[in-house]
């Protein structure tokens, strides 16, 4: 779900803000997008209601990263029982102009996988990233 979406309170709008500022402190060349998804019906029958989605876009395509935006997943589990969320993982897709380029996910490996892979040092950036994100969330 877009993050503009979820923003309804101070502790998560303080915390999406912060997932922002952890993610410039990697990638400080990119933008934040706190609505990644259309309003359309189809984009929205893909959504997750149970997630965070924040885009994130650079000045142009990055050899480095290889891509032109990130999409950033942060998702959630809602416990029935506790009426709470709990975090799960975090997946983060590279897009270039011919689609996603590669894949990122703390709920699998920690690795890149895909057509492409961003230079080590930047899935060393992912790595730190989702590890800050965890700590936020927890």
């Amino acid at each position: 779900m877009n993050a503009s979406e979820r923003a309804k309170g101070l502790d998560i709008t303080t915390k999406i803000a912060s997932v922002v500022t952890l993610f410039k402190a990697q990638f400080p060349d990119a933008k934040a997008d706190l609505k990644p998804w259309k309003n359309d019906p189809d984009t929205q029958e893909l959504v997750d209601p149970d997630s965070i989605d924040i885009g994130f876009h650079f000045p142009g395509w990055s050899r480095r990263y290889q891509s032109n935006s990130i999409l950033v997943q942060i998702r959630f589990y809602k416990d029935p029982a506790e009426q709470s969320e709990k975090l799960i993982g975090i997946e983060t897709c590279g897009f270039s102009h011919v689609g996603q380029a590669w894949k990122f996910s703390t709920i699998d490996s920690w690795e890149c996988v895909g057509q492409c892979q961003p230079a080590q040092d930047a899935e060393k950036q992912l790595k730190i990233f989702c590890r800050q994100v965890f700590e936020l969330f927890n």
